[in-house]
């Protein structure tokens, strides 16, 4: 007789479909690195937060208008949104762009991307069903690896980069990691409305911060291109971007959502060399190689199709 052994499916796959979605939201949020670099030259970084926050609810609330429960959703839970969008948006958001403040767009999508590391960690810990695994290590450690090589000759180019700026948008990366986890109690309410129940508490928490510390009233007032950039970062990254985001969670669970992280630098690159004819050099090509095979390590699905099944044969 022969038995063929099966490994039990995990309940978040990697489907075709949670692929097209997570690249979308890579090429939404690698522009982000991009508008927050350019808005920041003029607004304060607190400040930029609360923008960003507090425009993308305001979309989120005209494009809901209290459906899907909205309303008593927030009502009845708002301590979790309060936590959730502490932090998922007000803390990492003000430590990128603080952090951005030293450094470029490249070296903070870098840095980002350790974001899946802490998520594959943190899950092992914290969860029940999205343990550690082999598989899951090598492939964090891939992504990161060709991260580096993608973008890494050009974003440590500079000889004085102070420590602080770098930490910073790796406290971000960590926050978004326990984010990821404990979004996934919010997969029976509609995308939408976890987002705008987040963004909603988040801007109510940097509203007084932006006020007592950058005082915004006595800025000048930012020219087009960082009025647009702000506006890209509120309706497209942050509104839009955290539909797919919250989305792909009840999807793919926590640690599969946040290889978003590791999709985000090359996306970067393939923007500007589609919309600003920027070159890809031999380096990147191989960085964005390394990431797409750390990603299918991640998968599992390709490995499992070139690996043999394990067999055990008993005689008749």
């Amino acid at each position: 007789m022969t038995v063929t052994a099966t490994q039990a499916p995990s309940p978040y796959a990697l489907t075709t479909r949670v692929w097209l979605l997570l690249i979308l939201l890579g090429l939404i949020w690698g522009g982000s690195f991009f508008f927050a670099r350019v808005a920041v030259a003029y607004v304060p970084p607190f400040t930029l937060v609360f923008l960003r926050l507090s425009l993308a609810a305001l979309a989120l609330h005209l494009y809901l208008r209290g459906r899907f429960g909205l309303y008593p959703a927030l009502k009845r839970r708002w301590p979790e949104f309060a936590l959730l969008g502490l932090i998922n948006n007000a803390l990492p958001h003000s430590l990128i762009f603080l952090g951005q403040t030293e450094i470029g767009a490249g070296l903070a999508s870098v840095l980002n991307a350790t974001t899946p590391v802490w998520t594959v960690l943190l899950a092992n810990r914290l969860t029940a069903d999205e343990k550690l695994s082999t598989r899951k290590i090598a492939g964090c450690l891939l992504g990161l690896l060709g991260t580096v090589i993608l973008i890494g000759p050009s974003a440590f180019d500079r000889s004085q980069i102070p420590l602080w700026a770098l930490l910073l948008p790796v406290g971000a990366a960590i926050s978004y990691g326990f984010a990821s986890i404990y979004g996934r109690r919010f997969r029976d309410l509609a995308p939408p409305v976890t987002a705008t129940g987040q963004l909603t508490a988040s801007c109510l928490m940097m509203l007084p911060v932006s006020l007592i510390v950058d005082q915004p009233w006595t800025l000048a007032m930012p020219p087009v291109g960082a009025v647009a950039a702000i506006l890209a970062l509120a309706w497209l990254a942050t509104a839009f971007g955290y539909i797919l985001f919250f989305r792909i969670i009840g999807l793919a669970g926590a640690t599969n959502t946040s290889l978003v992280t590791l999709l985000v630098p090359p996306s970067a690159l393939l923007l500007g060399t589609v919309f600003l004819a920027e070159r890809i050099s031999p380096a990147e090509l191989a960085g964005m190689l390394v990431i797409g095979f750390g990603l299918v390590v991640l998968d599992g699905r390709a490995l499992g199709y070139l690996s043999p099944r394990t067999r055990v044969t008993k005689p008749h």
